[in-house]
């Protein structure tokens, strides 16, 4: 019988890496974990912690609005950028001890490092050779920028976090929910913001009610958006940025920011020195275990070709400590999976578009609702929350939950699991509301709807 230094060997301590890595060890797994950048992976230091930090920072302009509408007074505002990052830095390295104490007290061995894999069993950090019965790729993504004249001038998130000083003007590049929320962001704390997308509308993949609502909330708001554009050219002079357009026209700006895709972090770990077999992209091919076409490597999260989020990646996780350690073979789930965009205001949604559920051939009834938040009664501000159900006719089951406003994502999370106990309209309608809130209009919707246009 053979004999490796460790049962489990997880190159990766994002949040996927960390809870396969602890979980393996709880079942008595021998355990290591490699990490050559900072624990906690995308998510605690360039990603959801971060930038939900600045998505509150960004409402307060808007806050200190309303309070007028409600009797407050507020005056001698003022914004510290460098305040701001600081702060959030001091609780980003917080959060890196709280995965390194959870990593210690779970037995989990941390090697800080690269690691590279020599074989299906072997993989050297800094020289030393380790081996382990099984490897563990759980390396994340990187965003990217396309390669064109003064693309270098760019940056991505991840420069966004760290910037020295707050921009007068910035362009985003890109129509995903990074590129949204960045742009929220970085209008909400006083930037002039443009937005481009290539395509006609952002959002691509979520409902379209959302994609129109968000972006009718955003345009009042002030952002530019830009639909059918992109940037063909950045030129530098004097400090400052100009990008040619695909229109012709040039925009000035101080930051460019693109949120156009993210790529596998796989290059240079020596997945082929194993016979790893990958996407053209990085991204390794798993089956529905999470193992690779090698017996002895699994991968997990953003360095698969699955959902990049980090719940996603946690559960994927989860599911393969259970079926290498605790002899209970198990499928991460991919149904149902809600997800949230902390724009301004919010989206959120669980469950199937109103395509998608057209696509899969259900006979579909929709029910929609646009109403002005009880709060904006008093401030004034032309705001509309929207809230979509998507429902099949045959069986009255809630296919999908879509929703634009405020705590969105609190709201939605809840429905995520009646849509998992296969929840009808039936139950929605017999569900007494808490009143006076937004959420209570899920239940209450009466009224079928046309599709949007």
């Amino acid at each position: 019988m053979a004999y490796y230094d460790f049962d489990l060997f997880t190159i990766g301590a994002g949040s996927g890496g960390v809870r396969a890595s602890r979980m393996s060890a709880s079942f008595g797994a021998k355990v290591a974990v490699a990490e050559e950048r900072y624990l906690g992976g995308t998510c605690v230091n360039v990603g959801c912690i971060p930038k939900k930090l600045l998505v509150y920072a960004s409402h307060y302009g808007e806050d200190f609005d309303d309070a007028a509408g409600f009797g407050w007074t507020v005056e001698d505002r003022r914004f510290d950028w460098t305040k701001l990052i600081a702060n959030k830095d001091k609780e980003i390295q917080r959060l890196n001890g709280i995965y390194r104490r959870l990593l210690n007290d779970a037995g989990v061995d941390i090697v800080d490092g690269r690691a590279e894999i020599i074989d299906p069993h072997t993989v050297a950090v800094d020289g030393r050779k380790i081996t382990a019965k099984y490897i563990l790729i759980a390396a994340g993504s990187w965003p990217t920028v396309p390669k064109f004249s003064g693309s270098t001038y760019a940056i991505t998130s991840n420069e966004a976090f760290f910037l020295p000083a707050l921009p007068e003007k910035v362009i985003i590049v890109g129509g995903g929910y990074i590129g949204v929320e960045f742009a929220g962001i970085f209008h909400g704390l006083g930037v002039s913001t443009t937005q481009l997308h290539r395509g006609e509308l952002f959002l691509r993949g979520f409902d379209d009610d959302i994609r129109a609502t968000l972006a009718e909330e955003m345009l009042k708001r002030g952002i530019d958006l830009r639909f059918q554009t992109r940037i063909v050219k950045i030129d530098k002079a004097n400090g400052n940025l100009a990008a040619t357009l695909s229109d012709g026209s040039v925009l000035a700006a101080e930051q460019i920011l693109f949120a156009t895709g993210r790529a596998p972090n796989t290059l240079e770990l020596g997945l082929e020195n194993a016979g790893v077999i990958m996407k053209d992209g990085g991204a390794v091919m798993v089956d529905e275990y999470s193992k690779s076409s090698i017996d002895s490597i699994y991968a997990i999260g953003d360095c698969t070709d699955r959902m990049m989020l980090t719940p996603v990646a946690i559960a994927e996780g989860m599911a393969l400590a259970n079926t290498l350690f605790n002899d209970k073979p198990t499928r991460p789930g991919y149904d149902n999976v809600p997800t949230a965009i902390f724009s301004i205001p919010n989206c959120a949604t669980v469950g199937l578009t109103e395509e998608q559920a057209r696509q899969q051939n259900y006979r579909v009834d929709t029910y929609r609702s646009e109403f002005r938040p009880l709060r904006h009664t008093l401030t004034g501000r032309d705001e509309r929350t929207m809230m979509k159900l998507v429902v099949d006719q045959n069986t009255d089951r809630v296919l999908g939950c879509h929703m634009v406003g405020p705590d969105a994502g609190e709201i939605v999370q809840g429905l995520a699991v009646a849509l998992n106990c296969g929840a009808t309209k039936a139950h929605f309608d017999a569900t007494i509301s808490i009143h006076p809130t937004a959420a209570e209009e899920f239940v209450t919707m009466r009224t079928k709807t046309t599709p949007r246009g």
